[in-house]
């Protein structure tokens, strides 16, 4: 009987400190999963927001790299944690949604086990190829593959991850072959890029332009409507002459499914105040990064994201089989 009464003391006061821990929260530093290497976009996006949210926050938000199986290794890392607020998660469409269609062991459902705090950013994508492939434009460097065939080689953050997804996309709508190389995220693959081990790499343009601008690598294309008022110089796909490439990358924060209701708001919160502090909107304009519109932040509209994606990239991948 004592035995019960303790283990009943015990759930009652584990109950009753929610209200006590999210009215202190966050009482010490909080750590923020990328679930990818350093370097890459993802990357990059998290440490301006970090800081921003800090800020907002009253506590150090530590950026934490967990890179590995195109960032479902540091997904889980965020699922299996304390549901405290103290882990949350940086991450993209890739983990958060298409690994869902592409792996078979995936221990995690992003629908179910995450609870969203809010979308950071849609980002247009951008094709960049290696000074050393002596392209210029999208049309020289598709015949190059279309010529060279396996021989031409995409790096990529991992299997699984956006800019592997990328690549497999543009070989898909222009029916050619090419060597897709997994790296553990965009910075290695892009050390590469710039190094002329690999041909080129498709990925966000928060990580590619500014080496575009150095002259480090050379933009052939960017997707979305329009050119980029940072790159003026750089056409889009449909200018390029492939216009069905029209994919962007979305990244967001989310955190363990059972993390109350109370800690959730708060982040929510600091987002949406980081995201429309002068810092942000400096620091992404920047990297011609659009920080979403009001309507588009928040848990439900990320939420509704996510499970449309799932769906999306399921259809997309439906013939690939799951590794």
């Amino acid at each position: 009987m004592k035995i019960l009464w303790a283990a009943a003391a015990a759930v009652f006061a584990a109950v009753a400190a929610v209200p006590g821990q999210a009215e202190t929260y966050p009482s010490r530093p909080v750590t923020m999963v990328v679930p990818f290497a350093a370097g890459g976009t993802t990357d990059v996006l998290a440490r301006i927001i970090a800081e921003a949210m800090g800020k907002e926050l009253g506590q150090n938000v530590i950026i934490e790299n967990i890179g590995g199986a195109g960032g479902r290794t540091g997904t889980e890392r965020v699922v299996r944690s304390a549901p405290d607020g103290q882990t949350i998660l940086f991450g993209n469409m890739g983990p958060m949604a298409a690994s869902k269609a592409l792996f078979a062991d995936t221990r995690y459902d992003p629908r179910t086990d995450l609870k969203p705090i809010g979308i950071v950013a849609d980002v247009p994508m951008v094709l960049a190829a290696s000074k050393k492939s002596g392209v210029a434009d999208l049309k020289s460097f598709l015949d190059k593959i279309k010529a060279e065939g396996g021989k031409i080689s995409f790096g990529s953050d991992g299997y699984g991850a956006t800019s592997d997804m990328a690549p497999t996309l543009l070989l898909h709508l222009t029916k050619l072959k090419a060597t897709v190389v997994p790296y553990r995220g965009a910075g290695p693959a892009i050390q590469d890029l710039m190094g002329g081990f690999v041909d080129g790499v498709i990925d966000q343009t928060a990580t590619l332009l500014p080496l575009h601008q150095a002259g480090s690598v050379t933009a052939l294309a960017v997707s979305g409507e329009g050119r980029l008022a940072q790159a003026p110089d750089v056409p889009t796909f449909k200018e390029a002459g492939l216009p069905a490439f029209n994919m962007t990358v979305w990244n967001a924060l989310a955190v363990p499914k059972d993390t109350p209701p109370a800690i959730v708001d708060k982040l929510v919160a600091a987002l949406d105040k980081s995201l429309s502090s002068e810092f942000v909107k400096k620091r992404f304009d920047d990297l011609a990064v659009p920080v979403p519109p009001a309507t588009m932040r928040g848990p439900a509209p990320l939420g509704k994201l996510v499970t449309a994606e799932v769906d999306r990239w399921a259809d997309v991948f439906k013939d690939v089989p799951k590794q």
